[in-house]
């Protein structure tokens, strides 16, 4: 059995994986020296880390748009190579050779419209596995409106931070929209934040505080350059959300520009990562890449490729978790398709 794993189906059966079928499916990934030395299987039991390269990827943080459309769209990706045009076809192109086999859409437009248009390209391409719209719970038509989207299983939460000209910092010491972030909770749904500064930490920390029972995921935490000054605060609030269940880390932006210059390399990042997941555990880590967005700074494949890298050092189960096993528990998405784990 040394050449093969079992994955769950999405009918709830196991479906066996071997080594020869998924490098046909596109896990082009894999460490081929690690292969050569190791074999399949790699190390036994818990440690096992070669087969790192076979693990299917749900990629938790890309964003589709169409600027093209006749009324355009508010965010048209990093500008310079990047399209103006990101829809699943595209994204599928690139990210199945990679051993990506689903994703998660999160919102690029504050368009109250757009989370329609958003569920509705989602539904044409089962890569798409949920959506992160953007609505407001401070105002009164949150709650019709997240009763809509609810209906549609793809809808997996909404997101609120550093964008848009919103201010969680502020909104955290509303009622109205603490009140908004219970009825998300009860909806099982989740929070995605953006853009982490220290402001945006303390509030997540309050916020976990008035509602504990809500999912909250820091997006892009990696990126974050805390000034010198900053650095005690900073250590403080990662002591603070480590103690904290319901807030996950996303394991994207990692490869961004530092003092003005950008470097694919896992040394650069190593320490970094290393930091976060003592502080988040290995249950409170997802994946994302950012696409396209990150195309500002790093191909997808440069992304997937460090994400490995760094992984295949970590046990076999930590690799699931954070490549998978996490975003599942996290989100509670539903496979569309049979490639994608269960």
């Amino acid at each position: 059995m040394c050449d093969q794993r079992l994955y769950g189906g999405p009918d709830g059966r196991d479906r066996l994986v071997t080594r020869r079928s998924f490098v046909v499916t596109g896990s082009v990934l894999a460490s081929s020296a690690l292969t050569a030395t190791q074999g399949w299987c790699g190390p036994q039991g818990d440690e096992a880390t070669e087969p790192v390269g076979a693990i299917p990827i749900i990629d938790t943080h890309i964003h589709l748009f169409d600027a093209k459309r006749p009324q355009g769209a508010p965010y048209a990706g990093p500008g310079g190579d990047s399209p103006h045009v990101s829809l699943p076809p595209r994204y599928r192109r690139l990210a199945e050779p990679l051993g990506i086999v689903g994703a998660i859409k999160v919102e690029a437009s504050p368009w109250i419209e757009d989370n329609l248009w958003a569920l509705q390209v989602a539904q044409q391409d089962t890569m798409i596995v949920g959506v992160i719209g953007n609505l407001q719970p401070d105002k009164p038509e949150f709650p019709e409106y997240l009763d809509r989207f609810r209906k549609n299983s793809l809808f997996r939460g909404i997101r609120y931070g550093n964008l848009w000209g919103y201010s969680l910092s502020q909104q955290v010491e509303n009622p109205v929209f603490i009140d908004g972030m219970k009825r998300l909770a009860a909806a099982d749904l989740v929070l995605d934040s953006a853009n982490p500064d220290l402001k945006l930490l303390q509030a997540i920390v309050r916020l976990s505080d008035r509602v504990p029972e809500l999912r909250i995921i820091i997006d892009h935490l990696p990126a974050m350059e805390p000034a010198k000054s900053e650095r005690a605060e900073y250590e403080k609030l990662l002591a603070e959300l480590e103690q904290r269940s319901g807030v996950y880390m996303k394991l994207s932006s990692v490869i961004h520009r530092v003092a003005g210059a950008v470097s694919t390399e896992l040394g650069a990042y190593r320490d970094r990562i290393d930091s976060l997941m003592d502080v988040f555990g290995e249950d409170r880590v997802i994946f994302g890449s950012d696409w396209p967005n990150s195309d500002g700074v790093a191909s997808l494949d440069s992304i997937v490729r460090l994400a490995r890298e760094y992984l295949a050092t970590q046990p076999l189960r930590v690799a699931e978790k954070i490549l998978w096993r996490n975003s599942l528990a996290t989100y509670r998405w539903t496979p569309r398709a049979e490639n994608q784990p269960s």
